[in-house]
Order: structure tokens, then C-alpha cells, then sequence
């Protein structure tokens, strides 16, 4: 028999699969153990329709028996393929087309295998993610960064065929009933943007819509978010960049960005019409300017299920290999409180990493701890240099992380004056700026009293990175931890030495967090369940691949990951009394299966994985 759940008398604490319940001689308590039922779908089309809707469609794996029933006799070749037969033909022309471009341009190359993915997508959405998740490391650069980053770049060429809706400054007044076009009676999770600052691209107007897109199809890869019930969203206020307002082909809003409470006013009616349609929605926002980014969270957070990835899940990663490093020097994670830390950035990232690294701090040291109040362990360097209380006209986000003038080092010190006078642990970059951590820059880490000072150019995407991989292991030292936020390739050390690279992409942490959120039903989406979420990452390497530099864990176990941090994030919600709940669960019975020690066991269950049903034709 399956593991049994222990579960009240009042009901049976079962799973969406269904529950078969037993009565077991314990004192009369009740358990329930698994039998999933195969339920078909129910469709209203058939013939031609079918095989023209990428949701049903099952190209040549339609058995004879559902090709007889959904009138598709002739229509297809009579050979009936199985699924691996469907992914091995897909594979095949996918590595024949890595090479044949393998000596062309490198930008060439990755549009290319997003056009292919991008054409499967469009006509056969389950074996799309069925791919998707079984490839995920080798697949999930195309989808999304780096290759996103072309593609929204390029979008107004690339653009085939609608996916996601877009509201713009000429919808006030209509998004309550726009939203409404949408088809998909229920929604769980929505990934937004205004395209106002795309990866470190900057202001790519309508075009950013490929960012919502590509960060959704992680969410159903790494989650298991069902793809039915997600929605991309672009909303689009105009753009101050002048070469796509001169672009004939250019499909946004041909106006300069709107600006202040006209602003405000859009992204208010967007939200207010996104909730209510679906209430329970989580939203998550993306890519938008620094200026709007901290001002939209901290006017909805409490408001609406929704958090900002840029700020908050960007600060958790970034937390979670600062955690990593700090294990990799044989300490415990809590002597974060003792890492002296150099940002470099102070954007929505940067200044979201600083904050969330300080309550991680607090976390150790306490609120009221004069290291915490003063921020001690960071210094924060944007493109005027270091920041000290003695800047004029200092942004008030900006101004609580401020170093005293009387810490021995003056206002706008560069970043190596920084370094050598700190001496820092970590070196940290999300500034955007290719190449920022000069050679310098680096030899200057060689003076840090940290016996592994880890170098974490978080930029994205690879043109953006401070510095590459080998350029780090070079001018600072094979005993560096590294991780960055591109893809780059471990580094040969000579003598049979490797230097090992990790990624700290988001797509770690984003999801984890919003199935967390999605089925515990909570709220709203606190920093403790997003510490709890960083925490999570950073423990579930074991000692032995710390200690060789190895922070992140491999990307294709990232649906087991991702199930982990949810877990991690439901006990943080009902820690809180944030959760209420999901589907028939409420509260109580999400307390009930964490108690019986089987709360892992309910987030893997409800993670959609990508099968084809059985259909079934009803006029």
C-alpha cells in the first residue's frame, strides 16, 4: 500500500489525483492512500480543429481509436508514433540544426533553435513541455536568458502569432472587460511587464512581452504550473526609445512612456481587472524600471498575491550563493552576519539583494542590532562610485545603505579603492555593465582576507556579465567561489583542476515561490517565506560539492528543486497564518499533512506534468 496520510475524521485530507480512504485499526483515526484515476477530456471540436489547436493536438501519437472518433482518418500519416518516437524525431532536427549553425553567428544560432521550439510550441503544446522538462538544462537558455533577450530585441520580425494579452495607455477605461478575452476560466499565475528595462537591454517597449512568455514556460517546467492556466502580460505605456518609435515595423504604442500618477493610474486598472476575474491570481512583475519597481511593490504587496522577481527573487538567489559561499569557507550559514559584502548596482536588483541580505542578517543578529541599523556589512557602488552619507540629492532607497564619511574612505570611491579598502568576501555585480570587473578590479580580490572570496557577476544577459568565468579564475585565484548570473562554462585550472561555474538564474527561485504561494494559499507573499525559499536553495547541496566550489545545484533536478522550496515556503505561510489554503484544503489540513511529515508529498502530487488524455468528443 502507498504511504498513508494521517488525516481528521472531519475529512479525508486527500490530493486533486483522488484519494482512495481506508479505516485502519488505530485507535479509529483515518488514513487515505493513492489511487489516481485517468479521467478524458472532454472536447467540443474535431477533425481539422483538433489537429489546429495546440492543446489537443497530438500529431502522429493519436491512437486509431481517437482518430476514428474525432474523425481524423486520412488526415494523418496511418503510422502511429509513440511519444519518445515524437521527442527523438524533434530531437534529431534540433541537433542537425545545432550543426549546420554551428560556424555561423553565435545570435544566428540561438534564434534559430527559438524558431523551432517557438513553431512545436505553436501546434503541440503538451509535447512542447514534454521536451521542455526532460531537456530543460540544455533548452532552458533558448527559452529564455540569454536567447530571450534577442528575441524580444528582434520581436517585431519574430512575431508569428499572438501569446498573452496586452493592455496599453489606449485601454484605460476597458481592461475590467478585456480581460475577459482571455479563454481560460481559471488562471494561477501571471507574469507581468511594461518592457521599461529588459534583462540589462533597457527599454524595449511592447517588445518585452517575450520575458512574461519565457519566464511562463519555466514556471510550467520547473513547477508543474499547468500551461492552461497561466497568462503572459504585456502592458504597454509607450517608450522613450527613439529607434524603435522610428521603426515602421515597430507594433507598440508609437509615444513617449507615460509618467507619474497617468502611470500609476494604467498599472492600477491592470491589477484591479486581473483580480477581479481571478481572484486567487498570483502576479508576478518583471523587468520594470527601477524608479516604478520599488514603488509597485510596496503599493500592492499587501494588497494582492503578486511580488517582483527583479527585486525579491534576484535578492534570494543572490542570497542563497552568499549562503553557499559562506558554507564553501567551512562556516556555518549564519556567519552571513560576519561577510563584509561589495554591490555593485544600485538598481531595483542591486538595492533588492542589499535589503534582502540585510534581513538576513537581522535574522541572525537581530532588528535592533547596530550592525543591522547601520547596514555594516554592505557597500554600495553605482556609476558615481562608492555611496556615503555625503551624497547630494541621494534617492531615499538608495540613502538607508549609505556608508558614514567616517568609515576611512571617501564619497565616490572607485570599486578598486573599495575593494582594497574593504577587503571583501564577496563581490558582487548587477550593474548591467559588460566587463565592469576589469582585471583590476579582480587582482584587487586577491588582497581579501577570505580564504574563498566569492565573485558573483549577477548581470544577464551574457554581453551585460562584469566579468567571464575564466577571467575571474585567472586574475584572482583557483581557490574563488563563482557564480554568475549567464551561463559560462567551468574552467580548466591546469594539473587536472576545474573550476567550477554556477548559475545563480532566478529560474531557481521564481517558481518555487509562486507554487509555494499558489498552494498555500496565502495572501500575500512575505519575506519570510521568501527568505525561507533562499534558505531552502542554499541547504540542498551536501558539504562534500560546497566544499569543491559548487553552490547551485545541477539544473536538471529542478522540478525536484522547485518542489523542495515550495515546501519550504508553505511551513513559512503557516508560520505566519498567511495560509488559507488550496482548492479544498484549507489551513488546517495543509498544518495536518506537515505534521504527518508528507507536505512534500502534496506539492509534488500537485505539479502538472505533461501526458497526453485520452479525448473524448460531446457536441
Amino acid at each position: 500500500m502507498a504511504q498513508a496520510i494521517a488525516c481528521r475524521g472531519r475529512k479525508a485530507v486527500c490530493s486533486l489525483l483522488q484519494w482512495e480512504c481506508w479505516q485502519l485499526g488505530d485507535g479509529g483515526r483515518r488514513y487515505t492512500t493513492e489511487r489516481k484515476l485517468i479521467r478524458p477530456t472532454i472536447v467540443n471540436k474535431r477533425s481539422t480543429d483538433i489537429l489546429h489547436d495546440p492543446w489537443y493536438n497530438k500529431g502522429t501519437a493519436f491512437p486509431l481509436t481517437e482518430r476514428d472518433r474525432l474523425g481524423l482518418r486520412g488526415l494523418l500519416p496511418p503510422r502511429v508514433m509513440s511519444v519518445p518516437q515524437q521527442i527523438d524525431r524533434f530531437m534529431a532536427n534540433f541537433r542537425s540544426l545545432e550543426r549546420n549553425t554551428r560556424d555561423g553567428p553565435q545570435e544566428v544560432a540561438a534564434l534559430a533553435k527559438w524558431r523551432i521550439l517557438n513553431r512545436l510550441h505553436d501546434r503541440n503544446e503538451t509535447l512542447y513541455y514534454k521536451i521542455l522538462i526532460d531537456n530543460i538544462q540544455q533548452l532552458a537558455p533558448i527559452v529564455y536568458t540569454p536567447t530571450v533577450g534577442l528575441v524580444c530585441q528582434n520581436y517585431s520580425g519574430l512575431f508569428r502569432r499572438p501569446r498573452g494579452m496586452y493592455f496599453s495607455a489606449a485601454d484605460r477605461g476597458e481592461m475590467i472587460s478585456m480581460i475577459y478575452n482571455w479563454p481560460a476560466e481559471q488562471v494561477d499565475m501571471i507574469v507581468v511587464t511594461d518592457g521599461s528595462r529588459i534583462l540589462g537591454l533597457g527599454d524595449l517597449g511592447v517588445q518585452g512581452i517575450g520575458i512574461p512568455v519565457g519566464k511562463l514556460d519555466l514556471y510550467v517546467a520547473a513547477a508543474g504550473i499547468n500551461p492552461q492556466r497561466v497568462l503572459p502580460v504585456m502592458i504597454d505605456v509607450g517608450t522613450n526609445n527613439q529607434q524603435l518609435l522610428d521603426n515602421p515595423l515597430y507594433m507598440g504604442l508609437r509615444t513617449p512612456r507615460l509618467e507619474g500618477e497617468e502611470y500609476m493610474s494604467v498599472i492600477d486598472e491592470f491589477m484591479e481587472a486581473a483580480f477581479t476575474r481571478y481572484p486567487d491570481v498570483i502576479v508576478q512583475f518583471e523587468d520594470f524600471q527601477s524608479k516604478w519597481a520599488f514603488k509597485l511593490l510596496q503599493r500592492y504587496r499587501n494588497q494582492y498575491r503578486m511580488f517582483n522577481d527583479d527585486i525579491q527573487g534576484t535578492a534570494g538567489v543572490a542570497l542563497a550563493g552568499v549562503l553557499g559561499a559562506v558554507r564553501a569557507q567551512g562556516r556555518p550559514m549564519s556567519d552571513i552576519a560576519k561577510q563584509r559584502i561589495v554591490v555593485v548596482g544600485a538598481g531595483s536588483a542591486g538595492l533588492g539583494v542589499v535589503a534582502f541580505m540585510k534581513q538576513a542578517v537581522a535574522r541572525v543578529l537581530g532588528n535592533n542590532s547596530p550592525q543591522v541599523q547601520n547596514a555594516d556589512n554592505f557597500w554600495l557602488v553605482d556609476k558615481d562610485g562608492l555611496v556615503t552619507q555625503a551624497r547630494e540629492n541621494i534617492d531615499p532607497e538608495v540613502k538607508q545603505y549609505a556608508r558614514s564619511v567616517h568609515d576611512g574612505i571617501r564619497e565616490g570611491a572607485s570599486l578598486v579603492e573599495v575593494i582594497r579598502h574593504v577587503k571583501p568576501d564577496v563581490l558582487m555585480g548587477l550593474s548591467a555593465v559588460g566587463g565592469l570587473f576589469t582585471q583590476e578590479v579582480l587582482e584587487a580580490m586577491k588582497l581579501s582576507d577570505c580564504p574563498r572570496p566569492a565573485i558573483m557577476p549577477m548581470s544577464n544577459p551574457t554581453s551585460k556579465a562584469e566579468c567571464t568565468a575564466e577571467q575571474a579564475f585567472k586574475h584572482v585565484g583557483p581557490h574563488i567561489v563563482f557564480a554568475s548570473g549567464s551561463p559560462f562554462q567551468d574552467v580548466d585550472l591546469g594539473d587536472g583542476k576545474i573550476g567550477r561555474v554556477n548559475q545563480g538564474n532566478n529560474m531557481y527561485l521564481f517558481p518555487g515561490i509562486g507554487l509555494g504561494t499558489l498552494l498555500s494559499g496565502a495572501h500575500k507573499v512575505t519575506d519570510n517565506m521568501l527568505h525561507a525559499a533562499a534558505e531552502s536553495l542554499a541547504s540542498v547541496m551536501d558539504e562534500e560539492s560546497v566544499q569543491n566550489g559548487i553552490i547551485y545545484p545541477p539544473i536538471p533536478e529542478i522540478r525536484s528543486i522547485t518542489a523542495k522550496i515550495a515546501e519550504a515556503v508553505i511551513k513559512a505561510a503557516l508560520d505566519e497564518d498567511v495560509a488559507e489554503g488550496y482548492r479544498q484544503y484549507d489551513h488546517r489540513d495543509l498544518q495536518t499533512l506537515r505534521e504527518a511529515g508528507v507536505l512534500l508529498n502534496y506539492v509534488e502530487r500537485n505539479m502538472w506534468s505533461s501526458e497526453y488524455s485520452s479525448l473524448v468528443y460531446e457536441k
